[in-house]
Order: structure tokens, then sequence, then C-alpha cells
């Protein structure tokens, strides 16, 4: 095992190399002058010239690219043209806000998902499976950004038992914190919830039908060991694997709901970046969400032999 996850970790620097050249093009072919944003409007062309010249602007494209992936290996990922400060330091100090977020959105999707799919697939062709099923349908549908304000007008406003928006560190308690991040959570969990229900009930339905499940039911096992034990864990692959995607993409920064509740996360300063044409933001926190989904999609390949032996590496 641990041969294969050096080879995936070394397989990572070509992907990284990659995504980095795609990232670099996408946004040096991109219209716009950074310079002239930062200059403002009354800026004469000699003050732009001269702001162009102190970022690096007026290099050649293959200088510029050599001078920032030579920093990236370095792990230096260049200066904030408007903040002025590393984009490291920026990056990871938003990654907290948007891993909590991530974290309670996971923990309250699979608490809610996996219950919901086994049932489901335990009646399935029942009432209780139409009604799981429309409730997985329903929630996958609505906007995440009309979930966002419905659950602030309801618990925020009206009840007044959540705060409205903002983030509390995890430096100023355990509670607090988890306070400030139930209802971005909560209207994130929604969505995820209903793609892991589904998942959960459509690899449940194909173990139920298993002969050894109805070798466990023959032998007069209650149902609730046959369904944990017997059918969930063989049915466990493919939603670890729905699971660690949706942590991955969490990760990255959820835009939307970062915005909408003013958590000063990944997404939000990604926005923000890209508005401002702050191109080395942009470019760290893109080469962070890709180097974050290779080592998650990394975890989850190497938990896979916990819940199916027969894998092996």
């Amino acid at each position: 095992m641990l041969a294969y996850a050096v080879r995936r970790v070394v397989a990572t620097i070509p992907v990284m190399l990659i995504v980095a050249v795609i990232t670099f093009l996408l946004l040096a072919l991109n219209p716009g002058d950074p310079a002239a944003i930062i200059a403002g409007e009354d800026a004469t062309t000699a003050d732009i010239d001269r702001i162009r010249q102190s970022l690096g602007l007026d290099q050649p494209m293959p200088v510029r690219f050599v001078t920032w992936i030579t920093g990236v290996l370095t792990g230096d990922l260049g200066m904030s043209i408007f903040h002025g400060r590393p984009v490291l330091d920026m990056v990871l100090q938003r990654i907290e806000p948007t891993a909590m977020v991530a974290l309670v959105t996971l923990i309250i999707s699979i608490v809610i998902a996996v219950p919901l799919g086994v049932i489901a697939a335990w009646q399935a062709g029942t009432w209780i499976d139409r009604a799981i099923m429309v409730f997985a349908v329903a929630s996958f549908s609505i906007p995440v950004f009309l979930v966002g304000y419905f659950n602030i007008y309801l618990f925020a406003m009206q009840m007044r038992a959540l705060p409205v928006q903002g983030y509390v560190p995890l430096a100023q308690g355990i509670i607090p914190c988890l306070t400030s991040l139930i209802l971005p959570s909560a209207t994130l969990g929604l969505a995820y919830s209903a793609l892991l229900a589904r998942m959960t009930r459509s690899t449940m339905l194909e173990v139920l039908n298993e002969d050894y499940i109805r070798t466990a039911r023959a032998k007069g096992l209650s149902i609730s060991p046959v369904l944990i034990k017997h059918a969930l864990r063989n049915a466990a692959v493919p939603i670890v694997t729905t699971i660690g995607v949706a942590f991955a993409s969490l990760l990255g920064g959820v835009v939307v709901t970062e915005s909408v509740f003013a958590i000063p996360g990944i997404g939000r300063m990604t926005v923000e970046a890209i508005l401002q044409r702050d191109v080395p933001v942009v470019q760290g926190v893109v080469l962070f969400a890709a180097f974050t989904c290779i080592m998650v999609n990394l975890i989850i390949d190497i938990s896979y032999s916990l819940f199916d032996p027969r894998i092996r590496y």
C-alpha cells in the first residue's frame, strides 16, 4: 500500500503541471489589465505603465510563466496584486472556514442520507421509498441560494435562534464556531444529502439482490445486521467515493453559500480575486483546489481496502 501511495503522489506532479499551465494561459489570455484596475479611472498612461512594470506584467508571457512556476515549485505562489500579501498566506488563512463548513456539511449529509438511502432500498417500491426519493429530488433541485435565504429568514430573522451571517473561528470556542456553521452547513447538506441518498439507495439495491444476502436472511438473521453488517459494508465503496468527491468540491470553495452567509472562505476569496483581476490569487486557489482533489482521491482509493478485503494494492 505504501508503494501504491508513493506512486500516486509522484503521478500528481504532471497533473499539477498541466493544471498550472492551463490556469496560467487562461488568466494570461483573458482580456483586461490588472494594472489599469489598480491605477483607477483617473490614472494616466504613465501611471498604468509604471504599475504594470512593478508587477512584472510588461514581461513576455513565457518569462512570466517561468518566473511563476519556479516560485510555485519552491512553495511561493506569488504576491497578491491588490493586498500585497503572499498568496500562500491568504489561502492558508481562508482554509479554516471552508474546511469547517465542508466537515460539518459532510457530517449532516451522511447522518441524513445514509439511513434514508438504506431505508429506501429496504422498502423499495413502497410509499416510503417514493417519499424519500421525492425528498431527494426536491432537495437537489431547489437552488442552494434560495434555501440559504429561506433559512436566514426563518431561523435567524424570525426565530432569532441562529446568527444571520459570519464565521466564528475555532479558537474562540467550538460551540460558537458550530453555531455559526449550522445555517450554511444545513443549507449545503440538504443538496449533498439528496445526492448521497440516491447513491446509497442504488448501491444498496444491487447488494440486497445478491445470494449471500438471501442466505443471511434464510439463516434467521434480523434485518438490522443484514442491512448494516452485510449489505451496507459491501455497498460502501461507491458511497465513500461520492462522499470523497463531495468533500473535495466543498474544500475547493463553495462560492454561493460563502457569499450568502458572508463566510470568509476560499470560495469568497476566489470571487473577490476574479472581480479584482488578482491573477496570482486565482492561480493559487486553482492549484490548491486541484491538489486537494488529488489528495482526497488518493485517500479514498486507500480506504477501499477497509471496506472490501478483496481489494489489494
